[in-house]
């Protein structure tokens, strides 16, 4: 019970030695550094089930808890072998830690209940093998965005919804240590010269770290949780998301090489639908994927997958998404997947996609269609291009043939509110004409919005001849019938 076999096994000679005042508690890094390479195994094997999660709340944590919890962790890590540590796997690893704390607590008569060893036990665990406080909350399959504001403060989005979450750390120092440790794995760092960062989880999640002394009231945190089951059309479908036409719609846009654009706002799921809309690539086309930080979860077996690095500590070294896009066309590619388009990489996106690079695909942070397309044109024009406006924009018209809008609603809700096609120039003006939209028409007593998915009637769209290329037209004209068919019934 005590863990006997522990200290047998990883005891230093001498046993346990009792802990200096200012001993620093587990925001230490050196242990979490030498098994890290085995936590993942570990979260997936104490993941609570996900509907039991959200009942269970942690004690609010007081300063004699971080005392103890200090002098306990102290005494661990001069009782234990860190070098025989870091050759278990992570599951034995935690059974040894807590053989080993159960005889420290005893050892040293510490008063608590048998739910307070269990707290303690279960954070020391998380702060030596993983990423501390944090841990409850990677486990849990229902959030979506975690959200660190300093050491006292941490949101969660579930359902669409941002509430307060019980987590705290102990201070700033511990959350800065673990915000370190997130980001070394993958070669970056945060501090005073460089205190912003994008990285991610072992897992795929998106992190993003802004640490003081441009984050005022100490490290913020935001982590994108990654999906372990990755969504498919048919399950948006599900979910309300989109129709049963829409998504067969978007099935063949995605079939036929037609060059997209996703359009939407922060968290409206625009990188999902990416996801959703790259299953339907031909399994024997060669993909190049270029993004700020991995995350796309890309099923074909052709696939490589590109990644933006920032500059070192002397300013130096750093390969922007232009970089990246650039290079692609040197790579042979048959379509560019590109996960955000933020700036002047856009004019290198759209030189590919009218050279012969059908069916690329990215993102862009706009609030419609027709926005859209006008941040595209100031996005090459912040590139220093000094082309005349309307060459720009028989450029773009010229290159992308949809643009898909997706929105998160107020109600938390997430929607495909258009799918646009772009029709080609009158004048200096783009054309576009919309093939669905979104329309709300109330909300129910809970306050959910009540919407449709409406067709706008459009007999052929412009792409109709590529579909007929890829003999895709049947089940294209089926799509767009039953939607009209649908919308005159409503």
């Amino acid at each position: 019970m005590f863990g006997k076999r522990g200290n047998e096994s990883f005891g230093k000679t001498g046993g346990v030695v009792a802990p200096p005042p200012a001993v620093t508690p587990p925001s230490s890094s050196a242990p979490a550094v030498l098994v890290e390479p085995q936590r993942e195994p570990a979260r997936q094997q104490v993941s609570p089930p996900p509907m039991q999660t959200p009942q269970r709340k942690r004690p609010v944590r007081t300063d004699e808890y971080y005392e103890t919890k200090a002098q306990v962790f102290s005494a661990l890590i001069d009782t234990i072998d860190l070098s025989q540590l870091a050759k278990l796997d992570a599951e034995s690893a935690r059974e040894e830690i807590r053989d080993i704390v159960n005889d420290i607590i005893t050892i040293k008569n510490y008063a608590m209940s048998i739910s307070e060893q269990e707290e303690l036990l279960e954070d020391i665990c998380n702060d030596v093998l993983g990423y501390g406080p944090l841990e409850p909350l990677l486990a849990r399959d229902d959030i979506a965005d975690i959200m660190v504001n300093g050491a006292g403060q941490t949101f969660i989005e579930v359902g669409g919804k941002t509430i307060e979450s019980e987590i705290r750390f102990r201070d700033n120092s511990q959350l800065l240590s673990i915000c370190q440790r997130i980001v070394s794995q993958v070669g970056r760092r945060v501090d005073e010269s460089s205190p912003i960062c994008d990285a991610r989880l072992p897992d795929g999640s998106r992190v993003n770290v802004i640490a003081p002394p441009l984050s005022i009231d100490g490290p913020a945190l935001t982590i994108r949780k990654f999906k372990k089951d990755k969504l498919t059309l048919e399950q948006l479908v599900r979910f309300g998301a989109i129709t049963p036409e829409g998504a067969t719609l978007l099935q063949i846009i995605g079939r036929v090489r037609c060059n997209v654009v996703i359009s939407g706002g922060t968290g409206s799921g625009k990188t999902t639908l990416l996801n959703c809309l790259t299953n339907y690539i031909d399994r024997d086309e060669r993909v190049i994927t270029c993004e700020d930080t991995a995350e796309l979860q890309l099923q074909q077996p052709h696939v490589v997958r590109l990644e933006t690095r920032p500059p070192n500590i002397e300013g130096e070294g750093e390969i922007t998404m232009r970089d990246l896009v650039k290079n692609c066309l040197r790579m042979r590619p048959e379509r560019i997947i590109v996960g955000e388009v933020r700036g002047p990489e856009v004019f290198d996106l759209l030189q590919a996609m009218n050279t012969g690079h059908d069916g690329s695909m990215g993102t862009i942070h706009s609030n419609s269609p027709r926005e859209c397309l006008s941040r595209i044109e100031s996005m090459i024009a912040m590139g220093g291009y000094t082309l005349p406006a309307k060459t720009v924009r028989e450029i773009i018209s010229g290159s992308i043939d949809i643009v898909v809008q997706a929105a998160r609603l107020r109600d938390g809700s997430r929607r495909i509110t258009q799918i646009t096609e772009v029709m080609g120039m009158e004048g200096d003006v783009i054309i576009t004409q919309d093939l669905m939209r979104y329309e709300i028409e109330g909300e129910d007593a809970s306050g959910r919005l009540i919407g449709r998915h409406k067709s706008t009637g459009i007999g052929k769209p412009h792409f109709w001849d590529r579909a007929r290329y890829f003999n895709e037209e049947k089940r294209l004209a089926a799509a767009l019938d039953e939607m009209e068919a649908k919308s005159k019934d409503l």
